[in-house]
């Protein structure tokens, strides 16, 4: 037994650091509370913060979720704020947007009490779209339709366009099934006359990508993560502050909003510093105003 910790260093590694990040996400008790979601008209595109990167989007007069999770506990590892929405609350969901399988983005309780939520509301259930490989992890949820996507494809889903985005990161959930897929979307709707879109990375490092996005795409408003970026080793597969603002710059996007951070200890830097550190480089590059920092909760609405 003690010969193969030996022989898996990486997975000994990773185990400590969760059991340090897990015991420290229990100090203090859960702060934040929930908020009642706030509804859009059709024309509007509306943008809602669920905490860590989970966003309520109404996007053409649908409603998505991207990367769900209102769980106060993956495994261990416990929330350090409250969701910004409560399920039972959520208005219908016509899709949900799983980026990628690790346990903060694919939470498979939070996916099953949506599906039941919708399933009361319609009597129909959301179909969802995962990158390829993912789809087994979600197959017995009881979602109307599985969509799996491979980079730079396009689907047609509940009137609404839906293109995965590279990213830089790694999809797999037990370390070994490295098969699974990860990325991003660019969802887009509303009508010809007002188009609305908006990009959400997943979690990614920096790379030449976001440009490429932004090229192909040009998205109104960019999601974009801006935490777990210490030791500077884990920014392999996460962006910095300053390394949002600049991909945000690349993308071209008329709006940015931080995600990936103060939600779950998944990094070593302090809660806090994420947004300061994202607030001085925006006033530092001349864009602060086209920073929108939302609370658990918070809306961002959007007119033609």
């Amino acid at each position: 037994m003690f010969r193969w910790w030996r022989e898996q260093p990486f997975l000994v590694t990773k185990l400590g650091q969760l059991w340090k990040l897990a015991r420290e996400s229990h100090v203090a008790p859960i702060s934040g509370s929930p908020q009642l979601p706030e509804l859009v008209g059709e024309d509007e595109l509306g943008i809602t913060f669920i905490g860590h990167s989970s966003f309520l989007l109404q996007v053409g007069g649908r409603g998505l979720l991207v990367d769900p999770v209102f769980a106060k506990r993956l495994i261990l590892l416990r929330r350090q704020r409250h969701a910004g929405l409560r399920v039972k609350e959520l208005p219908a969901i016509d899709v949900v947007l799983l980026t990628h399988a690790h346990m903060d983005h694919l939470n498979v309780s939070s996916l099953r009490w949506v599906v039941r939520a919708t399933r009361r509301l319609t009597g129909k259930t959301p179909e969802v779209v995962v990158p390829k490989g993912v789809g087994d992890l979600v197959a017995r949820l009881g979602f109307a339709q599985v969509h799996e996507m491979e980079w730079w494809e396009r689907l047609e889903v509940q009137g609404l366009a839906v293109t995965m985005t590279p990213c830089r990161h790694w999809g797999a959930r037990m370390f070994n099934d490295t098969h699974r897929g990860y990325g991003g979307y660019v969802v887009e709707g509303g009508a010809h006359s007002a188009p609305q879109s908006v990009y959400h990375s997943g979690d990614t490092a920096y790379f030449s990508g976001f440009a490429e996005i932004g090229r192909r795409l040009k998205p109104q408003v960019a999601l974009l993560p801006i935490g777990a970026y210490f030791p500077d080793s884990y920014r392999a597969v996460h962006t910095s502050p300053e390394e949002a603002v600049q991909g945000f710059l690349d993308l071209g996007a008329e709006l940015m909003v931080p995600m990936h951070y103060g939600t779950f200890r998944l990094g070593r830097e302090p809660m806090d510093e994420p947004v300061q550190r994202l607030m001085a480089e925006a006033r530092r590059r001349g864009i602060e105003e086209r920073v929108k920092v939302l609370e658990e909760g918070e809306t961002m609405r959007l007119s033609s």
